[in-house]
């Protein structure tokens, strides 16, 4: 191996050299971040090989990272400021925990003499603060041991379940040396890797093979780990090969299956009894690379029909430990899936049910806006099958799966948090990744307000991602929650008036308003074949029927 300071000729090698070598061997050189002056002892005679994203505000630099991590399936590197800087972000890690995105966020801290003291920019609980939303949080204890800790958290970030992981850094460590033994596990620490194929017995395949061969009606339920794992093609010849039907799960971040796929029967609800009515025509359930499962509101019922079973194959050892019922096993679901594929019985039995029907897209009832409804009908018609779409517009999510069906792997992008501000800078991060595939960010206007600082980015990079915003002027998911928990009179669930045209100009973004089909459809189209970013403002109301 031969660092930075061998290269120049430099007698010695330290921490940073070494921290550098050791991003490079993971494929880590695109750094997202925001600086402060603890991070700058990192950041000095930042190399030419390397690429810093600016982010203006850490909620985004980690929203952006989220994308460009699950878009490129590698470990992605963020670098926030003290304790500040965590505590703005901890949200979108929130959100980058639920999606089990491989984040590996580095943060700097006050020099080590000081921090006794709690001098200015101290984090004096520095791996407490996002400890609940990462899978590994450390402070190494000496200067020395910072490229091992690095090395353990990449390692962590990518070992099954993947997902973000932490590590504070004090100033002044970046600029020690290393010699004898130090120098020696700091080089075994870059040079080692860690796999976990995860793959299943042979015998519990056969037994979930068996269980599908003698299903009189089953079903299979692929999540987004699929996807994540490459084997959305391999979920598509599963269930051809058994005759299947086929489920969404309730929520997930990425799509599994295609969703115009006649075996597809839609997703399914994400209460407990309305789950379980949906099922009631299967004996059997394989659920595959996903929790069983997310629910939410509160619907108490029984959890499945009677006399049906279900079978549980996740990476997440504690996913598998939580389900309230079914048989787990703990293995790649896509290696599961692939197995299956080879080993179960060809079938042509009748599989229940049909596929979501799509009716005609009925007009909004107010006056200048769109429904929805055709709003996707528009995006379907121009947006590419082999396109990408981020949502986070809650209220028009199933009329966007509806009428704008995911039919590609890695194409669709949700936060499965529920919580907010993932979707526009997850959007800039995909389309960092691969700019070969158009990208469309379908927001809400609420949502929008969460982490717009990712419009900044998106600029000074010439990011290509179109933003449509769909305009409604209230929080209609909560809206429909207040209906059905029966909490009338609820605050703050209308927004005020805002410009997004003159939001989007303020930070260096094309923008204008479509009103009509026609509009949006040559908005759409420019967005789609731009080199750069474009927003478009959409009004939007229900329809008439």
């Amino acid at each position: 191996m031969t660092t930075d300071a061998q290269r120049s000729g430099a007698g010695s090698t330290t921490v940073r050299e070494m921290a550098l070598e050791l991003f490079r061997a993971h494929g880590m050189t695109t750094v997202f971040g925001n600086p402060g002056s603890t991070e700058l002892p990192m950041l000095q005679q930042f190399p030419d090989d390397f690429t810093y994203v600016l982010g203006l505000q850490e909620a985004a630099v980690v929203g952006m990272a989220d994308g460009y991590a699950q878009a490129t399936g590698r470990a992605t590197l963020v670098n926030l400021h003290t304790a500040p800087g965590v505590g703005n972000a901890v949200g979108a890690l929130v959100n980058a925990a639920a999606n089990k995105t491989p984040l590996v966020v580095t943060a700097g801290q006050q020099v080590r003499p000081m921090m006794t003291l709690e001098a200015l920019l101290t984090n004096p609980r520095a791996t407490e603060l996002p400890a609940p939303t990462v899978k590994f949080a450390a402070e190494p204890p000496r200067p020395e041991d910072v490229p091992a800790t690095l090395a353990r958290a990449i390692h962590v970030a990518l070992t099954p379940p993947t997902g973000p992981v932490f590590v504070s850094i004090p100033m002044d460590d970046w600029g020690v040396e290393l010699s004898g033994g130090d120098l020696e596990v700091a080089r075994r620490a870059v040079e080692r890797t860690v796999r976990a194929p995860l793959r299943p017995d042979p015998a519990d395949v056969d037994r979930l093979a068996a269980a599908l061969d003698g299903a009189a009606a089953p079903a299979l339920v692929f999540g987004g780990d699929v996807d994540a794992g490459g084997g959305f093609d391999d979920a598509v010849a599963l269930a051809e090969r058994c005759s299947a039907a086929v489920y969404g799960p309730p929520a997930d971040g990425r799509v599994g299956f295609p969703e115009d796929h006649p075996l597809f029967r839609g997703s399914l609800p994400m209460a407990i009894a309305p789950l379980a009515d949906t099922l009631e025509p299967h004996d059997v359930v394989v659920v595959l690379g996903t929790a069983v499962f997310r629910y939410y509101p509160y619907v108490p019922g029984r959890f499945l029909p009677e006399g049906t079973t279900l079978h549980h194959v996740t990476a997440d050892p504690d996913q598998a430990a939580r389900a309230p019922m079914g048989d787990a096993l703990v293995a790649d679901p896509t290696a599961v899936v692939r197995a299956l594929r080879e080993r179960v019985a060809a079938s042509s039995r009748a599989v229940p049910g049909e596929a979501p029907a799509v009716g005609k897209a009925q007009p909004s009832a107010t006056p200048g806006t769109l429904s929805p409804e055709e709003v996707f009908d528009t995006v379907d018609v121009v947006w590419p099958v082999d396109g990408v779409v981020v949502d986070e517009s809650p209220s028009n999510r199933a009329a966007l799966h509806a009428r704008r069906p995911v039919r590609r792997p890695g194409s669709s992008f949700f936060t499965t948090s529920g919580g907010l501000g993932f979707g526009l800078p997850a959007a800039v991060g995909v389309a960092l990744a691969d700019r070969s595939r158009p990208v469309l960010a379908a927001i809400g206007d609420g949502s929008m307000q969460y982490s717009i600082q990712a419009l900044a980015t998106a600029s000074a990079l010439g990011v290509p991602v179109t933003v449509l915003v769909l305009e409604n002027r209230e929080y209609a998911i909560l809206k429909w929650f207040a209906a059905r928990e029966n909490t009338p009179k609820a605050p703050g669930l209308d927004l005020p008036t805002v410009d997004f045209t003159a939001l989007a100009a303020g930070y260096g973004v094309p923008a204008e308003v479509a009103t009509t089909a026609d509009e949006l459809r040559a908005a759409l189209e420019r967005g789609r074949d731009g080199d750069g970013p474009l927003l478009v403002s959409v009004p939007i109301g229900r329809s008439g029927s």
